[in-house]
């Protein structure tokens, strides 16, 4: 018995098959999602989803969104994915460094929209990283 899991974001279907595991990024920890899961709604964290099939796992970088089980079908409706073998780990290391600099830089000071995109660009940039190192 398997799942079927889909990616949708605005943009494009980023996965659309088949899983024997899946484990979602939501906002209250990591979700695993096995085949004859009771049926939930959650909403999706900044994060990396991983997905279990044909024996291996693959990485999908996520931002944010909404996860919807039932019957054995995963659909995730999201802001924004990549998958983590497309995406390019050196630059995506960079990027990340870059942005704990700049988060770096803001500790100390008072909350401020500035101080909060800062830390989004962070956490997106972590997802992005560690999505493409479990692609490797």
């Amino acid at each position: 018995m398997s799942l079927t899991l889909r990616v949708l974001a605005p943009d494009q279907n980023v996965f659309d098959g088949s899983a024997d595991e899946v484990i979602l990024p939501s906002t209250t920890g990591q979700l695993g999602i096995l085949p004859g899961h009771i049926s939930l709604l959650t909403a999706i964290d900044i994060g990396v989803l991983r997905v279990r099939a044909n024996g291996g796992w693959n990485s999908i970088a996520l931002m944010g969104g909404f996860a919807e089980v039932d019957a054995d079908e995963v659909t995730v409706l999201v802001n924004q994915a990549e998958l983590g073998s497309t995406i390019d780990g050196s630059a995506a290391e960079a990027d990340f460094q870059k942005a704990t600099n700049v988060a770096d830089g803001m500790e100390g000071q008072p909350a401020s929209p500035e101080k909060v995109k800062a830390q989004q660009q962070l956490n997106m940039a972590r997802a992005r990283m560690q999505a493409s190192k479990s692609a490797d």
